[in-house]
């Protein structure tokens, strides 16, 4: 298989996807230079963290327009072609109406980096067939704009579809709004389209790969796909 990783101004966590990818699972990667519009070649792209053209008018409002996302809308449409978006790469297909929903700010109005918890809703997909349902993972959050949001029928669309894949939790899978660090609607930390081939997810699981950073539980997310990928 092989896999690249989006490049755009303002991005700061290509590198580490790209570590995760290439050096820590053997996965054949590349970066994808934002206005680069051949991506047929790729099972799997990834748009990564960080702060894409400033976050300025909103986070991912101008990346939506870049020259790759046009490529982008008709890649999401073959079969067994995958794109996982982190944090601000979860913002731009949010713009890009790849998936349904909103970022406001976080409740605190501040910026929050720390480890969190979230429970695995739904593990029939792609990127969690590794995982039980209700398994807790340890990740990382960093962001200012996480705070999850959309209409009253949209969020009954995403339950009832399960289209839910993420919650934030305690260490034990409780959800409640205590372990909701940002005020995200249904304390949703991630969710995948109907096809199941569009996940987009506020914490970091590149950043979960090693015990030396505090969790390995992101490997899990990558390996679940590349399985999926490679047995597909």
């Amino acid at each position: 298989m092989k896999a690249g990783v989006i490049v755009f101004p303002g991005s700061n966590r290509d590198a580490d996807c790209m570590w995760a990818l290439q050096d820590i699972l053997g996965v054949n990667t590349e970066y994808i230079w934002h206005e680069n519009k051949n991506i047929k070649k790729y099972d799997l792209i990834v748009i990564p963290g960080g702060f894409s053209y400033g976050d300025y008018l909103r986070c991912g409002a101008i990346a939506r327009f870049a020259k790759v996302m046009e490529s982008i809308q008709e890649f999401s449409s073959k079969k067994n072609k995958f794109i996982l978006g982190i944090c601000n790469g979860f913002q731009i297909l949010l713009e890009a109406g790849l998936l349904p929903g909103a970022m406001l700010m976080n409740k605190t109005l501040k910026f929050i980096c720390r480890y969190v918890n979230i429970v695995t809703e739904n593990n029939n997909t792609p990127f969690t067939g590794k995982m039980k349902k209700g398994q807790v993972l340890r990740i990382p959050i960093a962001h200012n704009e996480g705070n999850y949001y959309c209409d009253e029928t949209i969020l009954n669309n995403l339950i009832k579809n399960d289209c839910v894949v993420f919650r934030y939790s305690d260490e034990n899978g409780n959800v409640n709004d205590n372990t909701n660090p940002n005020g995200a609607l249904y304390n949703i930390a991630g969710i995948i389209n109907k096809d199941g081939n569009i996940l987009g997810m506020m914490p970091h699981p590149e950043r979960a790969m090693i015990k030396e950073l505090g969790s390995t539980d992101g490997r899990l997310i990558f390996e679940s796909v590349i399985k999926y990928i490679k047995n597909n």
